[in-house]
């Protein structure tokens, strides 16, 4: 880990942390979910410089060592967009390979689409061809407890976050979305009330790697994190019939709780999604769960380099 090199990029008049590994003209940007930072693709990023890529991650902004925007109340996923082209062209990048997980994926999908031209091929980890406001998911048809309607009510997530500190709150969320089932709350409860606190770390997940995420997480705290994604997800990107042409792999653990969303596995496994993406990649792992890239990094990195391998120039 010590040789991943840290730097900041000026992007919209904002200093953005970026993680760097590898050199060379082919170039991987990883693009983190909730309650993920640049640290979530150390495996990745180690794979990938290691058979030949230049590995880029960095923090979204309000994110970890990431600047906050001056108003976190406004930002939206177009501004991540604007972040990961600004990247690009700081490092005088013209064309990459873009990996996002969980609300990762959404930039990924939305850059493509924007600017196919600068994008080699799309990965995405637990969350299928969706945009901001254009989405499969049918929120009305889920319990009204459910952790992502519960933090999309201003406020309410910063109650129940207040409650603990930052080390804790990473804690319960990785160990609630390790679940394959959905988290929903009752009336007289919160999201954080359904998280065991007795319940030891999985295998794959050190006191290491929390002490990591929470010094990044108490550094940025959540307030920008609670927006982009979860309040800002109804906003409608713009993008009419959109499609993606260009090389894409999907990768979802059996047991990510994300299929439990309405429509979602059938949007999946009935192929629905490639009339989105045409040339997509889809692959079940059977024991994965929502960090699948962080519980199987080997298999992962397999899946990943084969990927790139294949559709490197």
């Amino acid at each position: 880990m010590e040789q991943i090199q840290h730097k900041y990029v000026e992007v919209s008049g904002l200093k953005l942390h970026v993680a760097e590994l590898g050199t060379g003209p082919k170039v991987v940007l990883f693009l983190h979910g909730f309650p993920e930072i640049w640290y979530s693709w150390r495996h990745q990023m180690i794979a990938a410089a290691a058979a030949g890529y230049r590995a880029i991650a960095f923090d979204f902004r309000g994110y970890g060592l990431s600047q906050q925007p001056p108003e976190p109340e406004k930002a939206s996923f177009d501004d991540l967009v604007v972040d990961v082209i600004g990247i690009m062209d700081s490092f005088g990048i013209s064309k990459a390979f873009l990996v996002g997980k969980d609300s990762g994926a959404f930039p990924a999908f939305q850059v493509a689409v924007l600017h196919p031209e600068r994008v080699s091929g799309v990965v995405t980890l637990g969350i299928p061809f969706m945009l901001p406001g254009v989405s499969v998911i049918p929120m009305h048809l889920l319990p009204k407890g459910f952790y992502v309607l519960r933090w999309q009510e201003p406020g309410r997530a910063e109650a129940d976050f207040g409650r603990f500190d930052v080390k804790t709150v990473i804690r319960n969320i990785y160990m609630l979305f390790c679940r394959s089932e959905l988290q929903v709350a009752s009336d007289d409860q919160e999201i954080m009330d359904l998280a065991d606190p007795s319940a030891p770390l999985p295998p794959w997940f050190t006191e290491e790697d929390l002490k990591v995420y929470s010094s990044l997480y108490e550094n940025s705290g959540f307030r920008t994190p609670l927006q982009v994604p979860y309040r800002t997800l109804g906003i409608d990107c713009g993008v009419k019939d959109p499609k993606i042409t260009a090389p894409g792999m999907l990768i979802m653990g059996e047991k990510d709780y994300v299929l439990k969303f309405p429509g979602m596995e059938e949007y999946i496994r009935s192929e629905k999604v490639k009339e989105f993406m045409p040339n997509l990649e889809i692959i079940f792992h059977e024991e994965g769960n929502h960090f699948v890239q962080e519980q199987f990094p080997e298999e992962v990195n397999q899946l990943l380099i084969t990927f790139l391998n294949k559709h490197s120039t």
